[in-house]
This record gives C-alpha cells, structure tokens and sequence, in this order.
C-alpha cells in the first residue's frame, strides 16, 4: 500500500494507539488534541505519559492543535473523540471535508443530547458519504503493548474497509471486516453497560457459573436490542459482540468495568466515576438505553436493574435476581424464530 495521509483525531489512549500502529507502518499520521501540553509532550519526548505512559509513540507521529491543517492533509481521519464532545468536534471539521475523504469512527457509545449513534453524527457532514465504524475488544494499554489484537472495519464501502485494513494491519494487530454497521456500532455502545454489571458481581465475589451466566444474558439482551434497530443478530457472535464483551466483562484494564467493582465494593456513582480519570461511556449509554427499551417494549432485565440500582437505590440483590425471577424463557431466541419467546 503507498503512503497515506491519516488523521486521528483525540489524545486519548485508542486514538494513540491507532496512530502509532499506522505511524510505525510508515504512514504520514497526525493526531489531534486540545491539549497544547500535551502536543508538545508527545513531539518532544515521544510519549503520552497521561493515556500511555508506558507506551513510547514511534517518532514518525506528530501532535498537533492545529485542526484545520490536519484534516486538510489527510485522505482518512479517525474520529476518536469521547461521546460528549463527539458532535461538536464533527460540526468544526465539516467545512474542511471533500467527498473522497474517509471518517471512521472509534467512539463506542451514543450522542447524550438524542438517541444516535456516532456514524449518524458523521453521516450529517453533508459531504462525504464514505463513513465506517472501527470496534472490537481493543483494549488500548493491550495494543500498545504488542499483545495480539483483532478489531472490525465495518461499511458498506468496499474500498472503505480494504483502507484501513492496510492502515491498520501489523504483526499484533489484525482487522476483519463486516457490512452490519449498524450491529457492530450498537455492540461497542451496548457492552459498556453490562462491563459495568460484572464489575459489581465480581466485587460481590459470585461464582464463575454466575459471570458465565451473566455474561451470556448480557449477550442475549444486547442482540435483542439491536436487531429491533436494524442489526444483524450473527454480528453479536464476532469480535464488536461477544469478543469485545468479553474484554471488557473480565479486565479490570476496562473503565466501565472499574466503574462497576467501585459501586460494588460500595463506593458512590460519582467517587466511582471520577477515580477513573477517564471517560466510562457505559453510565451515559444506560440512560440512553433504558429510555428506548421502555420506549419500544424490549425486555432488557439486566440494563433496567443496574438502571435502578444506579439511579434509583434499589439493592445489588435485585439485579442479579432479575435475571432468575425474569419472563425470558428461550436461551438463545434467533435460533428460535417462529417461536413464541414469552410462552
């Protein structure tokens, strides 16, 4: 593959990590943050020591604030910006855009002001339709540190996926593709919140039978809500579904599920927030979340339980229990269609 111009946009750890792979592949990568300190941290001594701090960035890798030269210059830009300041970021780079450039998005979560997803934000540019989503279980202390890492490029454009398959591809780290954008978007958003649920189990010390059990009616719960939206149910057994959430279910490498062993061990929502120090999108994903399964009747016990235990007080006890006393009596009900699932 020829040299590319790319753009990362964000100085959080994934985006960093994405642009060091693509850095050290020999691409001509900038990243873009606010944070001038932090610019001038990463091009002076080739670290970001507040996301990275163990991971030295190849020297190739140049930080800027300068956004509009950045998107200027790139042919592909990865939007690697927390859910809160997604759209806002979205809305300064529209006017730099032209129909041939790429925007992926990493960002797993919803916009908090609606129910919509980080591609819809990147679809209104007005510009460019060629946008894709990059999820899976990319835990970014992970990739920096070489382990082995399998991610999803999904798109409708062929040429899309075949360009950062290439950015992207490496010893450590390999990208598979899939057209359910919609399926692997709602995946990475979707799991944030049942990362949470394992870690309040694991810190009330449940049994391996439990997380199994937790983790598969997560599963089920996180398939049923998305297919009601347009996905693909096959998608939820692939890397964004069932790989990403285990990931994030067992690691405490996960924020969300930091967030979740905090509250369980008895610490309160925000203590548990703010000793993260880095965005935990699941809290906001279950507001959004909750809202709509009420809103379409999706029966979703384990997202409604952290809801009342989080925001209304309701026991720990409850929200296991919901999955033995609950409605649900098929195991997996794709494999069932035709059925009556609530018989």
């Amino acid at each position: 593959m020829d040299k590319q111009s790319v753009c990362v946009l964000g100085g959080g750890s994934f985006g960093t990590a994405l642009a060091n792979i693509m850095a050290k592949n020999g691409h001509q990568v900038s990243q873009w943050m606010r944070n001038e300190e932090q610019v001038e941290e990463i091009n002076l001594t080739g670290l970001n020591s507040r996301y990275l701090p163990n991971a030295p960035l190849h020297r190739e890798l140049l930080a800027t604030s300068n956004l509009e030269e950045a998107i200027r210059a790139s042919d592909t830009i990865f939007v690697s910006i927390p859910s809160k300041s997604f759209e806002q970021v979205v809305e300064r780079i529209k006017p730099l855009l032209t129909a041939d450039k790429i925007l992926i998005s990493t960002t797993k979560g919803f916009n908090p002001n609606r129910f919509e997803l980080m591609s819809d934000i990147l679809r209104r540019n007005g510009v460019t339709e060629r946008i894709g989503v990059l999820s899976g279980p990319n835990l970014a202390k992970e990739i920096a540190a070489g382990h082995l890492t399998g991610s999803v490029i999904a798109s409708n454009d062929d040429a899309l996926r075949a360009t950062v398959i290439e950015l992207l591809k490496s010893r450590t780290f390999r990208v598979y593709e899939n057209r359910d954008s919609t399926g692997v978007e709602l995946a990475g958003a979707l799991k944030n919140i049942y990362a949470i649920v394992c870690g309040l189990a694991k810190a009330m010390k449940v049994g391996e039978n439990t997380m199994a059990m937790i983790m598969t009616r997560s599963l089920a719960e996180m398939s049923r809500f998305a297919v009601h939206f347009g996905a693909n149910p096959m998608t939820f057994l692939g890397l964004a579904g069932m790989g990403d959430l285990i990931a994030t279910c067992t690691s405490p490498l996960s924020r969300n599920y930091r967030v979740g062993f905090a509250l369980g061990s008895g610490e309160e929502l925000e203590k548990a927030v703010g000793s993260i120090g880095e965005v935990a999108e699941g809290v906001n994903t279950l507001r959004m979340v909750v809202e709509e399964a009420n809103k379409h009747g999706l029966y979703m016990p384990l997202a409604s339980g952290l809801y009342k235990l989080i925001f209304d007080n309701a026991s720990l006890d409850s929200l296991i229990g919901s999955m033995m006393t609950g409605e649900q009596k098929w195991d997996v009900e794709f494999a069932t269609a035709g059925v009556n699932r609530n018989e």
